[in-house]
């Protein structure tokens, strides 16, 4: 692996201070380091690599008003969401409980707070309302009469968006597709206008905004821009129908390149991104929200793991790890191919391994059939591009405590999470 314009100045190898071997960094701190101090299965994320990110972004679209609302769910740890607020990003919540590490992190980034979600709860309602949130993007008539009832019974004003369901179809997994009339999230975007006038209507709400959000891990630009002109034209009939309409929320869902990291950088995937998502909008003077997760936090994240076994089944060869689907679960549940090196380089022969874990489940693996140059019981592996989606669904399954996580900046590793215990796993316990 060498540092290519998709990924500087995260990870890449270098030479291993006291010793001739090249092994990977992270930033200015080598991977075997971190392991010895901190243990394995171990998540470590590249600060710099993450306001790189958010810069790409800001240019991309300094065409337009925009606030970067970044997606908690990709990756909510509180030491990464206090950096994302120092870079003046607001964020997208789906739940109370996001909302409230939002307000542990930074409880003046409350204004720059969207909240999705096809299901928020009255408790969750009503904490967004005091917290005074931006916006609330409404996915259901019902919702909207939860929302109604609960801004009436504190006298707080809500500002609304309907999330509108453009049935437009995205190349991407079915699980996190979410564009399309079948799926579970927002409003026919034939029923809005009469949602809004409802809306309209109510004492407490006010009308803001139109939200969107047609699915996650998307690399095709097209289906963006074509969302935003379906949004466009909505803009124009609300606003004929006399609405405000101030805000475009065009959600996420930009995707990155697990398998293999191209010569483009992201900066111009982002500017190309920008242009589908602001041309249908250039002239309709709206503050766009956008929300990305991924595509800032993904390639700034790897899961550093030690190989614990060799094995053999006849033909087939076996490295087990001591990292499970338990710590990263995307190989298992979306069929993910990240990339897997060895932290240590070298020129040994390639050999074709399963790369598993040590949970008594067959779906417990990292890689199959995937070239990989030989490595001994006790070397370390990086799965990279883990900084999204794996922290954050990690689970205790088979009664493993979860990683602990580590935040490097430049030379400096700071531990953003402590590694469970088993205790941790039964104290809740009766």
């Amino acid at each position: 692996m060498s540092e290519s314009s998709q990924r500087p100045p995260g990870f890449a190898y270098g030479p291993l201070k006291g010793s001739s071997s090249n092994v990977l960094n992270c930033e200015g701190v080598s991977l075997p380091q971190l392991a010895d101090r901190f243990g394995t299965p171990l998540y470590v994320y590249s600060a710099e690599m993450i306001r790189e990110r958010v810069s790409a972004f800001n240019i991309a679209f300094r065409g337009i008003e925009h606030t970067i609302c970044y997606s908690v769910k990709a990756n909510s740890n509180l030491s990464i969401l206090r950096l994302l607020a120092r870079l003046g990003c607001g964020f997208d919540v789906v739940s109370g409980g996001e909302l409230q590490r939002v307000l542990r992190a930074d409880r003046k980034s409350a204004k720059k707070v969207a909240f999705s979600g096809v299901g928020k709860t009255i408790p969750e309602i009503e904490a967004a309302l005091k917290a005074n949130i931006l916006l609330f993007n409404v996915e259901s008539a019902s919702e909207l009469e939860a929302l109604a009832t609960g801004a009436a019974k504190l006298k707080r004003k809500a500002r609304i968006a309907f999330r509108v369901n453009p049935d437009v179809p995205a190349d991407t997994h079915p699980y996190i597709s979410t564009g399309l009339h079948k799926h579970k999230f927002g409003v026919p975007i034939t029923e809005a206008r009469k949602l809004y006038t409802h809306a309209a209507s109510l004492p407490y709400l006010q009308v803001a905004g139109i939200s969107v959000h047609i699915g996650s891990q998307i690399t095709d630009f097209a289906p963006f821009g074509i969302a935003m002109e379906r949004v466009a034209d909505l803009v124009r009939q609300l606003r004929k129908d006399g609405h405000t309409i101030e805000y475009v929320d065009a959600g996420g869902g930009l995707g990155i390149d697990y398998k293999a990291h191209s010569e483009r950088s992201f900066p111009a995937v982002a500017a190309s991104y920008a242009r589908e998502i602001s041309k249908p909008l250039s002239k309709l003077h709206v503050k766009l929200l956008l929300e990305p997760g991924r595509s800032i936090i993904g390639p700034a994240g790897i899961l550093l793991t030690r190989v614990l076994y060799r094995k053999t089944n006849g033909d087939k060869k076996f490295v087990i790890v001591d990292a499970a689907m338990n710590d990263l679960i995307r190989p298992s549940l979306y069929q993910a191919e990240h990339q897997i090196v060895p932290v240590k380089a070298g020129d040994k022969t390639p050999q074709v391994i399963d790369i598993v874990g040590p949970v008594c489940e067959s779906g417990d693996f990292f890689a199959r059939g995937r070239e990989l140059p030989h490595v001994e019981e006790g070397d370390l592996l990086a799965i990279l591009d883990a900084g999204a989606y794996g922290m954050a669904l990690a689970s205790n399954y088979n009664s493993r405590p979860r990683p602990a996580e580590v935040l490097v900046d430049g030379k400096s590793a700071k531990l953003i999470r402590r590694r469970e215990t088993i205790a941790d796993l039964l104290r809740s316990e009766l």
